[in-house]
């Protein structure tokens, strides 16, 4: 055998070998890498100018650029000197090339959110006095910002932002359908309303016909791949409903769930859902709500079957009521945040038809506390993680895997889950946070009187 291997194969890579002149430096490709750019963009051209007739294209474009782009076709991803230029510029060449569909998969790829790395990037400025009331995340890494009557949206480079002026005076409730399309809602102003953001108009409003034939005003959102869910209240807040619509088909109301008509002194039927979770394994609709007593603060957790309109378990909060509440199917717990204690309990999924206890992840010693420690704390879930804000500050909190030793009703009992405390020391503290979102590889944070949006990415991955 010849030392460099069989020549037959020696041949074919030289001719799968693609040479190019990118502003007088010369590069070499294969054509298996040029194909992954797709049809019709600038590296199929390439290709099939370099075949037709033997020669070496040029481009008179910056190479440096040229050799991000072309790592982005072999790995899929940017590589590290990527960071060392302007992401716009980057946006340009991906453009020029047609590879722009590539770049933002690249950007928006789940696989390089790290969220024992994140720390604070950039801040995404807002027009106007007005702080952020909602915002709303893209799987792609855009976002949209409620803040006064406006709603700022920026693309998933974080580079182009419009502004678009709503009916409403202040915006509570803000979720994607689709990078252009929104839904929102407000507490005091009656619909929810479906908009277009690239002709900043309204396409649709949805509205609950109630009894008392008031307006209905839109106490949250939520949706599942097929489904868009309202919670709305009567204005004359005597009464609150659910509505599932179609998302497939114009919005159509396809059932109605929760209906509730308030005589007396009937607190639990009062409590309209303020927040909306779908839970993809289990089927349901978790519809949460708290209401402020002479008792203190009391609510509860419903979880509804849509397809039969059934409710299927209640959790009933009495001592330790949630400031806020989310549901993580990758760790099928739902968690929450106690607003006396302000500390983070869970309750596993298979619990939830019972009548059990949450398990405290703090300190158990604070359940009792009456002191509201946890008012306005915020808690989101996304991946394997449990993200707390606890005033200005981020907790952490991660399942410790123990083994395998132990399987069936006792696995509950044994679960760990250990916090971090996120960001550098410069980005710890602050301003009280309002909102948490998480887009592609990107969390995004807004604070209490403060008119822009934190961005949050791994360390190691700024562009």
């Amino acid at each position: 055998m010849p030392p460099f291997g069989n020549p037959k194969n020696q041949e074919f890579n030289k001719l799968n070998i693609v040479t190019i002149d990118v502003g007088g430096q010369l590069f070499q490709t294969t054509i298996q890498t040029l194909t992954l750019a797709g049809t019709n963009t600038l590296f199929s051209k390439l290709f099939n100018s370099s075949s037709e007739r033997n020669n070496i294209p040029f481009i008179d474009r910056d190479p440096e650029l040229f050799s991000i782009i072309l790592s982005l076709l072999r790995t899929g991803n940017l590589p590290s000197k990527a960071k060392t230029f302007e992401i716009q510029d980057i946006v340009f060449e991906a453009k020029f090339y047609g590879v722009e569909s590539l770049l933002v998969q690249s950007q928006s790829n789940p696989s390089q959110f790290e969220p024992f790395d994140l720390e604070k990037s950039m801040i995404l400025p807002l027009s106007g006095r007005d702080s952020p009331s909602a915002i709303a995340t893209t799987p792609n890494g855009s976002v949209h910002v409620s803040h006064g009557s406006k709603i700022t949206s920026f693309d998933w480079s974080l580079q182009r932002k419009s502004t678009t002026l709503t009916q409403f005076t202040a915006i509570d409730s803000l979720i994607a359908l689709s990078p252009n399309i929104i839904a929102a809602g407000a507490t005091d102003f009656s619909g929810l309303q479906i908009i277009d953001l690239d002709v900043g108009s309204v396409r649709q409003t949805l509205n609950w016909e109630n009894v008392t034939k008031s307006g209905s005003t839109v106490q949250a959102i939520g949706t599942s791949p097929e489904l868009l869910f309202t919670s709305f209240e009567s204005s004359r807040r005597n009464s609150n409903s659910i509505l599932v619509s179609d998302l497939n088909d114009s919005f159509k109301v396809v059932t109605e769930i929760g209906h509730n008509e308030i005589f007396g002194a009937d607190l639990d039927s009062a409590i309209p859902s303020t927040k909306l979770n779908w839970i993809p394994s289990l089927n349901l609709l978790m519809a949460s709500g708290s209401h402020s007593g002479p008792s203190g603060i009391s609510g509860n957790i419903k979880f509804w079957d849509i397809r039969s309109g059934n409710l299927v378990s209640e959790i009933k909060e009495k001592s330790d009521c949630f400031s806020d509440i989310t549901a993580s199917d990758t760790l099928s717990a739902v968690f929450k945040v106690g607003i006396n204690s302000g500390e983070v309990s869970y309750i596993d999924f298979r619990d939830i038809s019972s009548n059990v206890t949450w398990n405290c992840l703090g300190d158990p010693r604070k359940m009792s506390n009456l002191k509201r420690q946890g008012f306005g704390y915020k808690i989101e879930n996304h991946g394997n993680q449990v993200f707390c804000s606890k005033e200005g500050e981020l907790e952490l909190w991660s399942e410790v895997l123990m083994g395998s030793s132990t399987t069936g009703q006792n696995l509950k009992e044994d679960r760990v889950f250990k916090k971090n405390v996120l960001g550098r020391s410069m980005d710890i503290g602050g301003n009280r946070i309002t909102n948490l979102g998480f887009g592609g590889n990107k969390m995004f944070v807004t604070r209490k009187d403060q008119q822009f949006v934190e961005v949050w990415q791994s360390s190691v991955r700024k562009c």
